[in-house]
């Protein structure tokens, strides 16, 4: 029996209070907590994983920049961007760390397939692209083990600020989004073609209360 998982949609949030909220979702979280999925969106702000060179923040001007503790290096959220947290028991639900971001992967690939944008991801560089541009990030941190922090999609947004990083620590890689593609502007639209098929790929099941079509209308607090 697949435990079943809740979604949440957040709407447009502060970074680092939602950061601590995941953070505290895992400390607190016991064996029988029930898994949830984070769909929002962000203000601007440049984030630098545990590992991140700063040499790859260029000209970051007036958005804020804020170290954490997920893997990989810099990138850049900003509103039109959809952001989704998986907070996973990792064992429970059988999957280990190259299972969950690949399973991200191919959910991102199946969303953009619904509207005839061919991508691919890469076992060198985490994330989906569609050619030479990327479409969207992975960055994952696991303890506890349990998931948190996850992907972000580029929707509809001002890619601007990408060119004033490195993005994920590649000179030059150039960003795509999904409304440029032929795909929908719109953020609930997307999340409602990716959250199935992102419980489909980890092999989860959503909540009662959050497999329906209107489970979005309902902001829920962190």
């Amino acid at each position: 029996m697949v435990a079943p998982v809740t979604l949440r949609w957040l709407g447009h949030v502060a970074y680092e209070p939602t950061w601590r909220a995941m953070q505290q979702f895992v400390d607190q979280r016991g064996p029988d907590t029930a898994d949830e999925i984070w769909f929002l969106e962000h203000p601007p702000v440049f984030t630098l994983g545990m590992n991140a060179r700063r040499e790859h923040l260029l000209d970051t001007g007036d958005i804020p920049v804020v170290p954490i503790d997920r893997g990989g290096q810099v990138t850049y959220h900003g509103p039109g961007q959809l952001v989704v947290y998986p907070l996973l028991d990792l064992e429970r639900a059988r999957l280990g760390v190259r299972a969950l971001v690949e399973g991200i992967e191919r959910a991102i690939i199946g969303t953009l397939a619904q509207w005839h944008i061919e991508a691919f991801g890469r076992r060198d560089a985490p994330g989906v692209y569609v050619g030479t541009r990327k479409v969207a990030s992975v960055g994952l941190r696991i303890r506890r083990g349990c998931s948190y922090h996850g992907l972000a999609l580029n929707v509809a947004m001002d890619l601007e600020p990408f060119r004033r990083i490195n993005p994920c620590g590649y000179a030059g890689l150039e960003m795509a989004q999904v409304g440029d593609l032929g795909g929908p502007a719109d953020l609930g639209k997307v999340a409602d073609v990716l959250a199935p098929r992102l419980l489909g790929q980890l092999g989860l099941a959503a909540g009662i209360h959050s497999a329906t079509s209107t489970w979005r209308q309902d902001v829920s607090s962190v």
